[in-house]
């Protein structure tokens, strides 16, 4: 049985290899894994390493935390415990991991990083604008 967690960061690892342009194949290669390893991984089939998570983020050329954003409530108390606090407050709404994944998504986030500071700045002023008004 997958674990939620595993799955999630599966998620993440797909999400931002994805947003590279990266196949797997290259991920594997700058982590000197063969190809199936990484689909694992993005499937949740296979947990990863502390060591190996540590060289995927150096590839991907994110900090370790990125795999663990966006938990959902039921996943972090799984990790910090039914009861504990994490002491974290976070009034921001929830948002479904597979929205990460879309090719929708992905281009749009892509689009978004080619502009240049002052319309990416003025764009997203806009789009949380309109969130506001919908």
């Amino acid at each position: 049985m997958v674990h939620p967690i595993d799955l999630h960061v599966g998620q993440r690892l797909r999400q931002r290899r994805c947003l590279l342009g990266m196949t797997q194949q290259k991920l594997a290669e700058a982590v000197g894994i063969k190809f199936q390893q990484i689909q694992k991984y993005e499937s949740g089939a296979n947990r990863v390493s502390a060591s190996r998570l540590w060289a995927l983020a150096e590839a991907l050329g994110v900090p370790v935390s990125h795999f663990f954003e966006g938990l959902s409530r039921d996943d972090q108390e799984a990790l910090v415990g039914a009861d504990g606090d994490d002491g974290v407050m976070d009034d921001r709404p929830y948002i479904a991991p597979e929205v990460f994944s879309a090719k929708e998504t992905i281009d749009l986030v892509r689009a978004y990083y080619n502009l240049k500071e002052e319309p990416r700045r003025r764009l997203l002023d806009l789009a949380k604008t309109l969130a506001g008004a919908a």
